[in-house]
């Protein structure tokens, strides 16, 4: 018998279903959380004595475990049994000591790997599937979701097959795709998953616009932290808040209900999942997650309950537009006015309420950074532009 825990998220249930298409009934599949692995995993060893003699395979994907239980996976292997873990989390890395760990975080051609993209080659090497165009397909999109490249790409049916499985249950998603895979050469969504998909897009885009009005804004340690409550939803929430607000390193979104939080970067430089490790999370640079202990609910509740919203920029501006020619209105919560504008020299200079701050920036972008930033700044409306202008002279910043 193989038997296959994995992780409950897509991409762990990517596997379970290369599995049951690999093993058919032969497979016995166990989705599991990212805090539950370990007690099912006792209870499996505690068992293995009751299945002497059996010839069982035990498989462990998208899922790592701590050192004891390393330690006891590697007697378990002693005892002659087959074991194999696959993972690609960077925080795993430390699994590739033991023989039966294979952690690979980027592939040959240097692509971010996926749990379901790392099952399958290790499937089609010992022949247990076939390099089928619809199987490929299916695990390209669930690789390009689970790394977030399917936003790079604007590979919208990668996001799609995310929300799919959101939107049934993991038991109906295992038999809609592995019907659908072993029948067919190219993946494709029916008509009813179409309709049902647009609804969903639709839904998610309200509720990502009603959360933007409730992010806040701090510094955590060096980190300049959007933080905003939420219970659904989180990858695209923390990736249009990213968009929206790039100033900002991360997007920490808690889940008071489940005592989770999930960490969602948008930036290259910035890896979430270092941040997630200081609450005993982890998971991939730019989006990890945590249990929200009681230091975390210090840092991301307690600390900020008394902070406001962050004001959004003005969206429907004729004349107060970014790198204007003629200048650019800022405005604070505190009645503070910035002004950005291009100076005679080729750089971008600012002004706070009417006087010269003294820094020169290279690009508008870094100048709005800045103000964004340390002051919280925000687009002001045209009306309190036109009247900025009337009040100073532009030409004299020229």
């Amino acid at each position: 018998m193989f038997y296959l825990f994995t992780h409950n998220d897509l991409d762990g249930v990517g596997c379970g279903i290369l599995a049951r298409l690999a093993y058919g009934n032969k497979a016995e599949i166990k989705y599991n959380s990212v805090g539950g692995l370990e007690h099912q995993l006792e209870r499996f060893l505690e068992r293995a004595a009751e299945r002497a003699g059996d010839e069982d395979f035990l498989c462990i994907t998208d899922l790592s475990v701590g050192k004891e239980m390393a330690n006891k996976l590697t007697e378990y292997e002693s005892e002659g049994k087959q074991l194999q873990l696959i993972d690609h989390h960077k925080t795993a890395l430390y699994l590739n000591e033991f023989s039966w760990g294979e952690v690979t975080v980027s592939d040959k051609e240097g692509r971010l790997a996926s749990a379901t993209s790392l099952f399958y080659e290790y499937l089609l090497k010992r022949d247990l599937l076939q390099d089928s165009g619809g199987v490929g397909e299916f695990v390209e999109l669930v690789r390009q979701y689970d790394t977030w490249e399917w936003d790079q790409n604007n590979n919208q049916k990668a996001k799609q097959l995310n929300d799919l499985f959101f939107l049934v249950s993991i038991e109906e998603f295992e038999k809609r795709m592995v019907e659908r895979l072993a029948q067919s050469s190219a993946f494709e969504f029916d008509d009813f998953e179409s309709r049902l998909l647009q609804m969903e897009a639709e839904k998610i885009e309200r509720y990502i616009r009603r959360k933007g009005r409730e992010i806040i804004q701090t510094f955590i340690g060096n980190y300049c932290t959007g933080i905003v409550h939420a219970e659904s939803y989180h990858s695209e929430l923390g990736n249009e808040l990213g968009k929206e607000h790039s100033h900002l390193d991360y997007i920490a979104i808690l889940n008071l209900g489940g005592k989770k939080i999930s960490y969602r970067t948008i930036h290259d430089n910035i890896d979430v999942s270092a941040i997630a490790g200081k609450f005993g999370g982890g998971g991939h640079a730019k989006a990890s997650g945590s249990p929200m202990d009681k230091e975390a609910f210090r840092v991301y509740i307690e600390e900020v309950f008394a902070m406001d919203p962050i004001r959004p920029d003005a969206s429907r501006n004729l004349y107060n537009i970014k790198e204007s020619g003629i200048g650019t209105l800022y405005e604070t919560r505190q009645g503070e006015t910035f002004f950005i504008y291009l100076h005679s020299g080729g750089t971008w200079r600012a002004e706070r309420n009417g006087s010269d701050m003294g820094h020169e920036f290279s690009s508008f972008i870094e100048a709005e950074r800045h103000l964004k930033r340390k002051f919280s700044a925000y687009l002001a409306r045209d009306e309190a532009f036109v009247n900025y202008l009337a009040r100073h002279y532009v030409s004299g910043k020229k």
